[in-house]
C-alpha cells in the first residue's frame, strides 16, 4: 500500500500558518510591540501549548506526521535566507565615530551574560541537562544563549520610534552589530566542541571554519564585487538565482565542515556587495517572500517544540524560569548600561542601550532551535528559553518608552513598502551606486579588523 500524498494536508497548512502568523504580526503592531512577537506567539499557540491542549485532535488534523517534515524544511530554507540578509543588512560602517563606545558596550554585554549564564547553567546541569550531553557544551551553550541581541528586532524598534540617524540610535546599532559578530563566532565554537568527539576534532572544526572564512573573505567577496559590476545588465532572475544558489552552497559547506548551514548563509551575506541596484532589487524580493511566507514555518516548528504544560503544576520549574529571566535581563541590560556609562554615556542613554541590547527575538530562537536540533537541551528547558526570549523582546518598546518618556507613535512604514526582515528596516531599492556601496565595504572592513581582533 502507497503512503498517503502529503501535498493535500500541507496546502491547507502552509496558508492556516501563514495567515495566522500575518494577523498576529498586525495585532501586536497595534499595541507598539515588533511585528516578529506576534508571528512568534501565534506560532507557538499552534503548538500544544494552546490548539494541542485545547484541541489534540484539530492540532493533529492541522499538522499530521506527513507534513512535519516538509513545514520544518521549508521552514530552514525560509531560516536560511533570514540568515543571508542578516548579513546583508549588517553594516559595520556604522561604527564609524561610534568604535570605542561600541566595542565597550558590546563587550560588556556579552562577557557578564557569560559569566552569569555559566553560573546558571552550572546550578542547572543535574536537573535539565538532557543525558549523554556533557557539562561543556551544555554551559557554553546557555551562556552563548543569553548574550544575543536581536540585531534586526533593534533595527525596527529604532525606525518606529524615529530614532534611526540620531545619535542614541547610531550607537545602539553600532553596539548590536558588533555584538551580533561577536556572538555569532563564539556560537561557531560552541557547536564545535558539541559536535566533535575530541578536542582534536573540535580544532579540525575550527581551523576548517577559519578557512572557509578566509576563502569566502579574500576570495569571493572580491570575485562578487567584478560580477556585481557586469550584473547591471543581467536580468533580475538570474541575479536572484545566483544568490539564492550562493547562499545554500555556503551553507551547504558550514554543515559538511560541522560549524552548521546558519553560519555558511550568515558570512555569504556579508560578503555580498552593497550598493548594486539589481542586487538589491533581487534581496527585495527574496525578503519580501522568505520573511512573510517561509520564515512563519519556522515559527510553527519552533510553536510545536514548545509546550508550556511541560511547566504547568510545577513551581520549581516556574523558579528556574523565572531564574533564567533574572539572569538574561540582569546580564544583558545590566552589562550594557554599565559598559555605556563607564564610555561616558549619560544614565539615560546608557539605560536606554541596554534596554535595545536586551531585545533578543527571532535572533534568539534560531540559537535555541540550534541547541534542541543538537541536542544541548531538552524540551522543557527549551520552553523556559524561549519564553525569556519573548519576555525580553516584549518589554524593549516599553521600556524604551519608560527611559525616553515619550508615546509610541506607531511604525513609521507605509503599507507600500514591503515586509522586512524581522521587522528590520527595508533596504532601500535604488539608492547609492555601486562604488558607493563598495566604500562602504571598505569601511566595514576597516571597523571589522579591530573588532575581530579584540
Amino acid at each position: 500500500m502507497s503512503a498517503r500524498d502529503p501535498l493535500p494536508d500541507l496546502l491547507i497548512a502552509v496558508p492556516v500558518v501563514i495567515l495566522v502568523c500575518q494577523a498576529g504580526a498586525q495585532l501586536f503592531r497595534r499595541f507598539g510591540q515588533p511585528p516578529v512577537i506576534g508571528e512568534i506567539t501565534l506560532g507557538i499557540m499552534l503548538g500544544p501549548s494552546l490548539l494541542g491542549w485545547i484541541s489534540p485532535e484539530a492540532q493533529a488534523w492541522l499538522f499530521p506526521e506527513s507534513v512535519l517534515p516538509f513545514i520544518g524544511a521549508f521552514g530552514n530554507i525560509g531560516l536560511l535566507a533570514f540568515m543571508f540578509l542578516i548579513g546583508l543588512e549588517l553594516d559595520l560602517g556604522t561604527l564609524r565615530g561610534h568604535r570605542g563606545t561600541a566595542v565597550a558596550v558590546s563587550q560588556a554585554s556579552i562577557v557578564l551574560p557569560l559569566v552569569l549564564g555559566s553560573l546558571l547553567a552550572l546550578a542547572m546541569f543535574g536537573s535539565f541537562a538532557p543525558p549523554g550531553v556533557g557539562r561543556l557544551p551544555f554551559v557554553l551553550f546557555i551562556a552563548v544563549s543569553m548574550s544575543v541581541t536581536a540585531f534586526p528586532v533593534l533595527a525596527r524598534v529604532l525606525t518606529d520610534r524615529g530614532l534611526v540617524g540620531t545619535r542614541i540610535g547610531s550607537l545602539a546599532m553600532a553596539c548590536a552589530a558588533v555584538d551580533d559578530v561577536t556572538a555569532w563566532c563564539l556560537l561557531a565554537a560552541v557547536v564545535a566542541v558539541s559536535t566533535s568527539g575530541s578536542p582534536a576534532e573540535a580544532l579540525t572544526t575550527a581551523a576548517l571554519a577559519a578557512v572557509f572564512l578566509a576563502v569566502m573573505v579574500y576570495t569571493l567577496r572580491p570575485l562578487l564585487a567584478r560580477w556585481a559590476k557586469r550584473a547591471e545588465r543581467t536580468v533580475d532572475g538570474v541575479v536572484l538565482v545566483v544568490l539564492f544558489s550562493g547562499l545554500c552552497l555556503s551553507a551547504l559547506a558550514t554543515d559538511r565542515i560541522g560549524v552548521h548551514a546558519l553560519f555558511g548563509a550568515f558570512v555569504f551575506g556579508l560578503v555580498t556587495p552593497r550598493g548594486s541596484m539589481v542586487i538589491e532589487r533581487c534581496t527585495a524580493r527574496l525578503r519580501a517572500f522568505s520573511v512573510p511566507v517561509l520564515l512563519p514555518l519556522f515559527f510553527v516548528s519552533t510553536g510545536l517544540h514548545t509546550d508550556v504544560s511541560l511547566l504547568a503544576g510545577d513551581p520549581v520549574q516556574w523558579l528556574w524560569a523565572l531564574a533564567i529571566l533574572a539572569v538574561a535581563m540582569l546580564g544583558k541590560w545590566g552589562g550594557s548600561t554599565a559598559g555605556a556609562r563607564l564610555a561616558g554615556q549619560s544614565w539615560r542613554d546608557s539605560l536606554a542601550i541596554g534596554a535595545l541590547m536586551n531585545c533578543r527575538g527571532l535572533t534568539e530562537l534560531v540559537v535555541l532551535n540550534l541547541g534542541l536540533e543538537l541536542g544541548v537541551i531538552g524540551p522543557d528547558l527549551f520552553t523556559m528559553l524561549v519564553l525569556m526570549a519573548l519576555i525580553t523582546t516584549g518589554l524593549t518598546s516599553p521600556a524604551l518608552s519608560w527611559i525616553r518618556r515619550e508615546k509610541f507613535r506607531g511604525s513609521a512604514r507605509t503599507a507600500s513598502e514591503p515586509p522586512a526582515l524581522d521587522g528590520a528596516k527595508p533596504a532601500a531599492v535604488g539608492g547609492a551606486d555601486l562604488e558607493r556601496g563598495q566604500e562602504r565595504d571598505q569601511e566595514r572592513d576597516q571597523a571589522l579588523e579591530p573588532t575581530t581582533a579584540r
